[in-house]
């Protein structure tokens, strides 16, 4: 095993600090081979940042660092080259909570940036859970499709549920369809010339100017 202290601080260009001034330390130290290095106190390559500890493996992209300074201080970073695996739970119970990620302020963000993002158990749970109308929602967005099968899908809307679409829209019942209502108003083009005796023209216009 090798060590490797530096007696004088090491100065880089600071890419990102207002005043000029790269870090520096004094008292970084390094042991390693050719397989791997620990580090304490490693200085970036950019200046700008500070390492705790600089977990390094054979390939530079193998890594595992906590920052302490800089724009990354109090930074955990885990890198990999290959597959990262977590794996836990062998000793619980199916009822306990195992598996935990807890971000105390600020989003969770999980990217697949060239693949699938696949979450899969035997049951799957989304709660949303703001404090007035401006948060508490659970969005879905796709480019293409979104489609659910299932025995059975229930929607239950407390206050208002809407379905709406510029083309085309089905609803099909092989068996037996209900439709209940305490008023049921259907609407077609054809009172946009002349209005009918329920003044429907207005959910007429209504709808093609939505």
């Amino acid at each position: 095993m090798s060590t490797q202290r530096h007696s004088k601080p090491t100065r880089l260009p600071d890419r990102d600090s207002s005043s000029g001034q790269a870090d520096a330390n004094f008292t970084a130290i390094r042991y390693g081979n050719d397989h791997g290095s620990i580090s304490f106190g490693r200085i970036h390559e950019d200046g700008s940042v500070t390492s705790s500890v600089l977990l390094q493996g054979h390939d530079g992209r193998h890594s595992f660092c906590m920052d302490k300074t800089g724009r990354r201080k109090g930074w955990t970073q885990s890198v990999s080259p290959g597959n990262f695996t977590v794996s836990c739970g062998d000793d619980n119970e199916e009822a306990q909570d195992t598996l935990m990620l807890h971000a105390r302020n600020g989003n969770i963000c999980i990217v697949a940036e060239n693949g699938k993002v696949r979450i899969e158990g035997k049951d799957i749970e989304f709660n949303a859970t703001g404090e007035d109308s401006s948060k508490g929602s659970i969005r879905l967005h796709a480019s293409e499709n979104i489609t659910l099968d299932a025995n059975k899908v229930l929607i239950n809307a407390k206050n208002k549920y809407s379905i709406v679409t510029s083309g085309d829209a089905e609803l099909v019942a092989n068996a037996q369809m209900q439709l209940y209502g305490s008023i049921i108003r259907g609407v077609t083009d054809a009172c946009s010339v002349k209005d009918s005796k329920n003044n429907l023209q207005r959910i007429q216009k209504k709808n093609n100017n939505a």
